[in-house]
């Protein structure tokens, strides 16, 4: 290896590992520190499976010229369709089966009959191809077991034989630290799914310690389905695909209207809303539920179409004090909020069921909202809740 060129090569694949550049500028910054270093590559593709709930991988483009998108995710190759059938005709499943590592093929010579993407190179006037794969062993992490990439070059000649020696020697660095950057962000998917954005956060930021929680004043958001049981009981087959279908709905409106949902019990969902302005969190939880509705709305007209159960939710709005943050045990934590409000929303949300209300909204809630919100909201009557000592005044929302 020429060391005065692969130094600074080596230096900077070293530094984005360490200082977690995105995957994107550590594949940008080595394919031209390859061209400054006399490497002629003109269209680069690095691949790297991933553990998500919904992609199965990453692909990383790179070109010398010419507009391309530099970032995509593919679906599960298992489930079918394009994404199934590009892996199916490309070299790297080849290699995947032959258990090689390395394939070349002269482009300019004709060597393109094999793979289709080869024939699309030459056409664009590529004239020499070479796909590797670097291997975990050990360190792989679900699917994501290896590196795969592929660099072609345009030069009439093709790649020099010095010239591969060379890529080849500066890539295990690059796979290792492109795994380095991947697991960071596999790190922070699984953290956000299974904990919540706002909660893997801070976990992720070294929030880990039993017993380490804030008290905040958070709007609770307490929903369940209306029937589970007894839906669930006459089509237990149907029991997954229906809570995915009302999850979906429920968690993308709190989402998209600014909450964390923090925890998913059977069909119950227990999501906050944050804001140094009582009221913003109010009118975002108001919103939320809006949203809900309409999405809720759409999946039972898809699920009627095709003689599915159906369903609507049943909420509780509530605002207080809670403690947020981990609880449990030495070796098993939860991060959660936890406290008599939280109690309180759900005891209100199973009061929905008993005042047949879709919606039901605490007086310390309707107290913090605005007035504009507020002049939806109708009185359901005083009820008091199991353990409360007082009795309250619920609401309703009135229906536009």
């Amino acid at each position: 290896m020429d060391l005065t060129k692969a130094a600074p090569i080596l230096d900077f694949v070293t530094e984005a590992g360490l200082c977690g550049l995105s995957e994107v500028e550590l594949v940008h910054g080595f394919c031209e520190r390859l061209r400054t270093s006399g490497i002629p590559v003109a269209r680069v593709l690095v691949l790297i499976d991933t553990l998500h709930p919904t992609h199965e991988g990453h692909v990383f483009r790179w070109r010398h010229s010419g507009e391309f998108t530099p970032f995509n995710e593919y679906g599960r190759v298992s489930d079918g369709g394009d994404a199934a059938q590009k892996w199916a005709n490309s070299p790297f499943n080849y290699m995947l089966g032959t258990g090689a590592t390395e394939l070349r093929r002269r482009l300019a010579q004709g060597e393109t009959a094999e793979f289709p993407l080869l024939q699309e190179l030459r056409s664009e006037g590529q004239t020499d191809y070479i796909a590797l794969t670097h291997r975990f062993g050990k360190g792989a992490l679900g699917e994501m077991d290896a590196v795969h990439s592929s660099w072609a070059t345009d030069t009439p000649e093709g790649f020099e034989e010095s010239q591969l020696v060379f890529l080849r020697q500066l890539l295990p660095t690059f796979a290792l630290a492109l795994k380095c950057i991947s697991l960071g962000r596999v790190v922070e998917t699984i953290v956000e799914t299974y904990l919540g954005r706002d909660a893997g956060q801070r976990v992720l930021s070294g929030r880990i310690a039993r017993g380490v929680a804030e008290r905040i004043s958070a709007v609770i958001w307490y929903s369940d389905l209306r029937g589970f049981t007894r839906i669930t009981d006459a089509a237990p087959h149907d029991v997954i695909p229906f809570l995915n279908d009302y999850a979906d709905a429920i968690i993308s409106s709190v989402h998209e209207a600014g909450g964390d949902v923090l925890k998913l019990i059977g069909d119950g969902v227990l999501a906050i809303f944050k804001a140094d302005d009582p009221s913003t969190a109010c009118a975002s939880a108001l919103r939320a539920e809006a949203l809900m509705r309409a999405e809720v709305d759409t999946v039972n007209a898809r699920r009627s179409s095709q003689a599915l159960p159906t369903t609507d939710p049943y909420l509780s709005l509530h605002i207080g004090e809670v403690f947020y943050g981990n609880i449990g045990s030495k070796d098993r934590l939860d991060f959660t909020v936890v406290g008599p409000a939280v109690n309180e929303a759900s005891r209100i949300a199973a009061l929905c069921r008993s005042v047949e209300k879709d919606v039901l909204i605490s007086s310390a809630f309707a107290a913090a909202t605005q007035a504009e919100d507020r002049a939806r909201f109708v009185g359901v009557g005083r009820y008091a809740l199991r353990g409360v000592e007082k009795a309250q005044e619920f609401f309703t929302l009135e229906r536009v």
